[in-house]
């Protein structure tokens, strides 16, 4: 594992040697994706993948869940379209998102003091949401919280985005 992240990693660095990215220097490797290439390799049938945020089956092979395979169907079955949605997501999707989080009877949801967004995965909702606060959020110099138990990239995206 160790072998092929150097191997990969002295070939993108020749090839930045020249031109316009050659300035860039490459981010460290994700030890959690290291994990995933290990769980690959090893070969003992007793092996469990605790790293990654993917169900597997008995056999190691990623498990789709019934509600997955349902809301697939349903989609099909209603003949739904690929439309993009809107650029803050599909309305109906955020406004039940908001009710799982806060609950049915929240106070800030009656009072129409919460909004959200839809974005594609954790980080990338992440990403676009500490640039958000960074460009708009009017307190300046502010802390960002995160967990201890989260993927480095999460604490990487605070200082990125210009946050202690």
């Amino acid at each position: 594992m160790l072998a092929r992240s150097i191997a990969q990693h002295n070939r993108a660095m020749a090839f930045r040697k020249f031109g316009t990215w050659s300035s860039i220097t490459a981010a460290p490797p994700d030890p959690v994706l290291g994990l995933n290439d290990a769980f690959k390799k090893e070969t003992n049938p007793k092996k469990v993948l605790l790293g990654m945020g993917v169900y597997r089956c008995d056999n190691n092979k990623p498990y789709i869940l019934p509600c997955v395979q349902l809301a697939e169907k349903r989609i099909l079955e209603n003949n739904m379209d690929h439309e993009y949605a809107g650029i803050q997501g599909i309305d109906s999707f955020i406004k039940k998102s908001l009710v799982l989080a806060y609950g049915e009877n929240s106070k800030l949801i009656k009072e129409n003091r919460v909004a959200g967004a839809q974005s594609i995965s954790g980080t990338g909702s992440l990403r676009l949401g500490f640039t958000f606060l960074r460009d708009w959020y009017p307190h300046k110099g502010v802390d960002v919280y995160t967990p201890d138990v989260t993927w480095p990239l999460h604490r990487n995206l605070v200082t990125l985005t210009g946050f202690k």
